[in-house]
């Protein structure tokens, strides 16, 4: 966008009639344990608290919000290498000024250009033999999470690139104690990854998986991050001498990704989707990532006068069931929207959503489910990033590999453990997301900015694959609909479904609530339903809350 670098400009100076004012630093925000909030603003990061404090570090060297997101996603890219990495698969970024103004940043993977529809031998299941499309070097796509961060840094930030990730730097080379979480995820990571001698080097030690209290280093990507630090610019990651390297691997180990496949990689800003709901507009990023699902949801719930709904049951059922229509869509519509038509003004349409809304009614009435059926699989993984400023700008940022350790491979020489990007298309072709040469895939990432009467309030996000839109609904409702807290939008009880009648709910509900969804035909089991990080901020009284769980 030719306006980037005056909109740079504007983000350094919005809102600064806020800058000294006093920011809520009680006990309750303070001791979230991973959050870090001060008079200069707030990050948290849910599991990653490493990351919130490295992020809150540029905030008190002068940093905005944008340039704390940075450095906490650098950071989690090297203390949280299951889940992310600068060679992950991608990210998404939602951005708003305190002056109102809301934009994204489309950092997802692309397929190479050799990438083709049944480039995999997929059953009707969409399993593919051998899982090929989730571990080795075909796995990888483009990965777009380090030109995303740029982008977000030279058009919004305030600091250069080797400010924000020192923290990252130090990390790399310095190393971080494994704490019980992550040393889980290298004994519970497929055994791809020790197959593979570039990252069984980096994550294991004498043949073992790296356990609680060794220290867990990676001086090759430490190097890599200085040489781009030292050059103020990530683009030699991708047209230069790392990516041809990285290029020489791929082709060294049978992957597609070419060099003029990295030359020819963009990181995108492109316009949020955005809903009303009373005072209050809802933000997200568009296609391919995955909030459009959970703004027809609630789109469906304003048609059903969800607030009017007489029986707690009944606006928790009608939630299920917007969920329910809502995955349909999903898998029935949904690709990389400069691949394949979808049709995303009808889906957000009023006559469509007041038609959805009709079903819904009716089941809650019936006190019965809307008969769909459908496959799904399970996906997991992410990281997610929610900062805040003294000015009021926030930021919502998520990252990912896909699953644990994404493909299992690593860029020998570089420490760069690769995202399995492909694994989020259909394998199977004749799909809207089935994969094809550029696309980019559908993913569950779903950073959303939430506005009252134009000024931004809340950035949230989630981790936990498929299960992150669904979580979204519950926290966005809870904040729209009830106190706009952080705290309580969090602890909002969740409920995941992907369609079909299995569900999950989490802990917070209680067993009449889990026996009501057994009555109306649901399969029901419990569990963690994504794991949150909320950043509201109070444009009158100048003061922030941080929440996750």
């Amino acid at each position: 966008m030719s306006e980037g670098p005056n909109r740079r400009d504007t983000f350094k100076t919005a809102g600064r009639v806020l800058a000294g004012s006093c920011l809520n630093n009680d006990a309750s925000a303070a001791s979230v344990m991973d959050a870090t909030v001060s008079e200069h603003g707030a990050v948290v990061a849910a599991r990653a608290a490493t990351s919130a404090r490295a992020g809150h570090t540029v905030l008190e060297k002068g940093g905005n919000a944008v340039d704390a997101a940075v450095a906490a996603a650098l950071c989690a890219a090297v203390v949280e290498p299951a889940s992310c990495g600068i060679a992950g698969y991608g990210a998404h970024l939602t951005i708003a000024l305190a002056d109102g103004t809301v934009t994204c940043i489309d950092a997802n993977s692309a397929a190479p250009q050799a990438a083709r529809p049944n480039m995999f031998e997929a059953d009707a299941s969409a399993q593919v033999r051998q899982r090929a499309n989730y571990h080795g070097w075909m796995a990888a796509g483009v990965p777009g999470t380090l030109a995303g961060l740029q982008l977000a840094l030279d058009r919004y930030g305030t600091k250069d690139f080797g400010d924000v990730a020192a923290p990252a730097i130090r990390f790399a080379k310095d190393g971080v104690t494994v704490n019980e979480r992550v040393a889980d995820s290298f004994v519970l990571a497929p055994p791809q990854l020790y197959q593979d001698p570039a990252s069984k080097r980096i994550y294991s030690k004498s043949d073992q998986p790296l356990k609680v209290g060794d220290t867990f280093r990676n001086p090759e990507l430490a190097a890599l991050l200085e040489r781009l630090a030292e050059r103020g610019t990530v683009d030699s990651f991708y047209r230069g001498d790392f990516g041809q390297q990285i290029a020489a691997e791929f082709q060294k180990h049978g992957g597609l990704v070419t060099a003029e496949d990295l030359a020819g990689y963009e990181a995108q800003e492109v316009k949020p989707v955005g809903i009303a709901w009373g005072d209050y507009s809802i933000h997200t990023a568009p296609l391919t990532a995955g909030g459009i699902s959970t703004l027809q949801a609630l789109l469906i719930l304003k048609a059903v006068e969800w607030e009017q709904l007489p029986e707690a049951n009944q606006k928790h059922h009608a939630a299920l069931e917007s969920l329910r229509l809502a995955w349909r869509d999903r898998f029935r519509y949904f690709g990389d929207p400069k691949h394949v038509e979808v049709p995303t003004a009808r889906l957000l349409s009023d006559d469509y959503v007041e038609q959805l809304g009709r079903q819904v009614k009716q089941a809650v009435s019936d006190r019965s489910a809307i008969q769909l059926e459908l496959a799904s699989y399970e996906q997991d993984g992410t990281v997610h990033i929610s900062a805040g400023d003294a000015h009021g700008n926030l930021v919502a940022l998520t990252l990912t590999h896909g699953a644990g350790f994404g493909a299992c491979v690593t860029v020998d020489g570089l420490g760069l453990t690769l995202g399995h990007g492909i694994s989020r298309f259909d394998p199977r072709a004749g799909y809207a997301n089935s994969i094809g040469p550029g696309k980019r895939p559908l993913n569950n990432m779903t950073p959303t900015i939430v506005l009252r009467q134009g000024r931004p309030v809340l950035a949230v996000g989630g981790r936990g694959g498929r299960r992150i839109p669904n979580a979204l609904l519950a926290a966005v409702l809870q904040f729209v609909s009830g106190d706009p807290s952080a705290r309580l939008s969090i602890d909002a009880p969740r409920i995941h479904t992907e369609g079909s009648r299995k569900i999950m709910l989490d802990h917070s509900w209680s067993s009449q609530e889990a026996a009501y969804f057994n009555e109306l035909g649901f399969e029901v089991t419990r569990g963690q339903v994504a794991y949150l990080s909320a950043v509201a901020f109070d444009p009158l009284k100048a003061r922030v809350e941080a929440a996750c769980g």
